[in-house]
């Protein structure tokens, strides 16, 4: 990671961490390493979308580029229309699934692939000279909303099988999802009640989507449906409610996933991604049923590109985020929801019936900290890690990082006793604020 890219590109809160002059800086540094690039621009709900649009654009612009703007889209959509267009760079305006008041900026390449860090730290150095071309040597707007029919068109394609006979609650998180989701599933045949899918920007994620699937819950059970689909804001990510009621997550998703795919021999080199956070009850009942399992560093891109090197076709994150590489070059939180669907369908069951794996407790901190450097640094820090992973007698593990996103120290701990990992998360908790409070 860079000085400003994260592990999901540039985030913060608007204004304060995320400036119109930082926003331009990325938009120029385009400009800078292609000459006249045509940069695609989609956006979620946010209301600073506009705002941080115009200004990427406008260093886009002065460097010589030229933009399209594509308005709402999800980050996915972004991805497959910078490819399908033979554009050079797509950008997304969305701070995923944090709160309204933040936003970001996330690169994808003109294969439809997210900058790595290398690339982004090229963006980075470009920062520092402003490439302005003299008149009339300078970059052209123009709005092209409609091009998210191609996407749609995409979405649709992926399904092999009519979804009629399907009830599904649909949760926008009144975000890129809202109009779009609906749309698709109707299309493909299925009944759909769409739950938060407003487009009001500052409602999203608010109480809903991706990060608070609980209040799907009621829904799919009110309207006794077959499943929910929770989204976030940008609609890479995925959570699923089964039709009991239980809340699937990612690692749950993309173990139903790979069984299935292996038994239609779709599943390339019989190998699954998945990271540093995946339950560890997972890869045991992977391994059982004769699937392979790599971890990577928490992000997507990191899955990803461990997809490409190993040549695998699905992993994810267990926040939700699923990559089907066969389909897509990145997270696609729709495209996922087709393939569960397709799934309970061809294999005429539940999801609730499909899940024979009981995953280990594990209790997840997030601490606001003033300098996360400071405290990843900490030798106390260090050593008391190494404590309680000793404690866990390797049936366990312990995990300190600090977000990408936030100013935060996030902290996991799993292993099959959960007073433990209680115990030894909030041991952490107090090492983290007395070194956090530290002059």
């Amino acid at each position: 990671m860079g000085l400003f890219f994260g592990t999901d590109g540039l985030r913060g809160i608007v204004n304060e961490d995320l400036s119109f002059d930082i926003a331009y800086k990325c938009g120029n540094a385009l400009s800078t390493l292609k000459d006249s690039p045509t940069v695609l621009i989609g956006a979620d709900t946010r209301i600073s979308g506009e705002y941080l649009t115009l200004a990427v654009a406008s260093g886009v612009m002065a460097g010589g580029g030229n933009v399209v703007d594509l308005g709402l889209i999800p980050t996915a959509g972004v991805a497959y229309l910078t490819r399908a267009l033979g554009a050079d760079y797509g950008v997304v305006i969305s701070a995923s699934h944090n709160p309204k008041e933040y936003n970001g900026i996330k690169i994808f390449d003109s294969q439809g692939y997210k900058l790595g860090d290398k690339e982004e730290e090229r963006v980075e150095r470009c920062f520092i000279h402003e490439k302005v071309n003299d008149f009339p040597h300078i970059g052209r707007f123009k709005k092209e909303p409609n091009l998210v029919k191609k996407y749609e068109k995409f979405l649709l394609s992926s399904s092999e099988n009519s979804l009629k006979g399907l009830t599904v609650v649909l949760d926008g998180a009144n975000g890129a999802a809202s109009r779009i989701a609906p749309s698709v599933f109707r299309k493909l045949g299925a009944k759909v009640v769409a739950s938060n899918c407003s487009e009001d920007g500052l409602k999203i994620n608010e109480r809903c989507g991706a990060l608070y699937p609980e209040t799907l819950v009621g829904r799919v059970k009110r309207y006794k449906a077959d499943l929910g689909f929770a989204f976030d804001g940008d609609a890479d990510r995925l959570m699923v409610v089964d039709d009991k009621g239980n809340v699937i997550d990612g690692d749950m998703i993309i173990y139903m996933l790979a069984k299935y795919f292996k038994k239609r021999g779709k599943l390339s080199g019989d190998t699954v991604v998945g990271t540093s956070h995946t339950n560890m009850a997972i890869e045991v009942a992977l391994k059982e049923h004769g699937v392979g399992f790599i971890r990577t560093d928490i992000g997507d891109k990191y899955v990803l590109a461990k997809l490409v090197e190993k040549n695998l076709s699905l992993g994810g994150e267990q926040s939700g985020h699923i990559i089907l590489k066969d389909l897509h070059t990145t997270g696609d939180g729709i495209l996922s929801a087709i393939a569960v669907a397709n799934m309970l369908l061809a294999e005429k069951t539940t999801v609730s019936e499909l899940l024979d794996v009981k995953l280990y407790p594990q209790v997840n901190l997030n601490i606001p900290v003033d300098d996360k450097l400071k405290i990843m640094n900490s030798q106390i820090l260090t050593m008391e890690v190494a404590r309680l992973q000793n404690t866990l007698s390797g049936k366990g593990r312990v995990m300190v990082r600090a977000s990408g996103t936030e100013p935060k120290i996030r902290v996991m701990v799993e292993s099959e006793n959960k007073e433990l990992n209680l115990a030894c998360a909030e041991e952490l908790r107090k090492i983290v604020k007395r070194i956090n409070e530290e002059v």
